[in-house]
């Protein structure tokens, strides 16, 4: 078994960033990062394990990387031990409080990167939320330990039980057809996760707090009986009564 696979620095981050995206749904940040040029940051296929309504987390992506088995590198015939010598151990080991593990995993059915034990670690070390495009087992544990967790879905396999193996840690990753890179920020909630580069945080969230506000608004006239072409999308006189509510006129 070669030594795992890691980036020893990368830059997580500022308090500053996370703070900023705190209030910023998925759905937002998506649409203003198309705006900006970044297409491809939804993460494809993860849905919340916990449905509560209001589950979202914001935080730096720290990143698990799986790779299929090849029998001279890892064989999933070996003992469930080996696996505390892999990326997987290391990656739990690198956790600092508010991080997100992001974590590819090729949309396996069969391999459930995280239990009980794993996820009860994470939560110890202070990890905000997971994101993995593949399974989580033991999951009345897991929804117990209230970690938020986006995923594919559950199966009783161990991570290396089946085809897969953990190969790396924080290093560039693709989850659900996206690219994630260790220090990129991960903003997540009920319509999914999305991926938005440090260097957009704080204009995407100056951004999308002002359309939030402007939507909070049409939908307060929507509710009370506005014609929907006069405040959806917000223009002419639309915009002209919310620039003037928000005066104070």
């Amino acid at each position: 078994m070669r030594a795992p696979v890691h980036t020893s620095t990368f830059v997580r981050p500022t308090s500053q960033m996370v703070d900023a995206l705190k209030d910023v749904s998925a759905a937002t940040a998506c649409a203003k990062l198309h705006q900006m040029g970044i297409t491809r940051t939804f993460i494809d296929g993860p849905v919340p394990l916990h449905r509560e309504p209001d589950v979202k987390v914001t935080g730096g992506a720290v990143t698990l990387q799986f790779l299929p088995q090849r029998e001279d590198v890892f064989n999933g015939a070996e003992q469930e031990d080996i696996e505390r010598k892999t990326p997987l151990w290391g990656v739990l080991e690198s956790i600092r409080p508010g991080d997100v593990l992001v974590i590819s995993a090729h949309g396996s059915h069969f391999t459930g990167c995280l239990g009980d034990m794993l996820v009860r670690y994470f939560k110890l070390r202070g990890g905000a939320g997971i994101v993995v495009d593949g399974r989580v087992r033991d999951a009345a544990r897991v929804r117990a330990l209230g970690v938020p967790i986006w995923c594919t879905g559950v199966t009783p396999h161990y991570a290396s039980q089946t085809e897969l193996f953990p190969s790396a840690f924080n290093v560039p990753v693709g989850v659900g057809g996206s690219l994630v890179t260790p220090g990129d920020l991960i903003v997540a909630d009920e319509d999914g996760a999305v991926v938005v580069p440090q260097q957009n945080a704080i204009p995407l969230a100056e951004d999308s707090l002002l359309h939030q506000d402007r939507e909070a608004f049409a939908r307060r006239r929507l509710d009370e009986g506005g014609r929907l072409s006069d405040y959806y999308p917000l223009t002419g006189d639309g915009m002209t009564e919310y620039l003037a509510s928000r005066s104070g006129a």
